[in-house]
């Protein structure tokens, strides 16, 4: 499976901004997809993931309430829509496919089988 992201930029605190992560190969859509991050000198932290199909969604309690992550299986492309961005949100953005008979609330750095390049956010004060 490859991934590739787009959608970064820069915004102000409080915009929105929308990624997308376009997912090739015929098993595509057999993965569980998810948005990981790396703030500048950090760890990079778990964000959001989706179900296979998209019926399910699990997200990090930093991002809960602004951030919301949604597939179409169609396009084989994973969304991370960001509302009410803060300063904190600056990282390296990575989506990532991951097998879906894992439980999305137990995702973590390691789960994922394939990972993305990577699209800047960043969010001035």
């Amino acid at each position: 499976v490859r991934l590739q992201a787009s959608g970064g930029g820069l915004v102000q605190t409080g915009d929105s901004l929308r990624l997308s992560c376009v997912a090739s190969g015929r098993t595509a859509s057999g993965y569980a997809l998810g948005w990981f991050r790396r703030a500048p000198g950090k760890e990079r932290e778990f964000v959001a993931t989706v179900s296979r199909r998209g019926g399910g969604t699990y997200s990090a309690d930093s991002v809960k309430g602004r951030f919301t992550i949604s597939r179409d299986n169609a396009k084989n492309t994973v969304y991370l829509q960001m509302n009410s961005l803060k300063p904190e949100d600056t990282a390296v953005y990575y989506c990532a496919a991951g097998s879906p008979s894992i439980p999305l609330d137990l995702w973590s750095a390691r789960t994922p089988s394939y990972w993305g390049q990577g699209t800047l956010v960043t969010v001035s004060s």
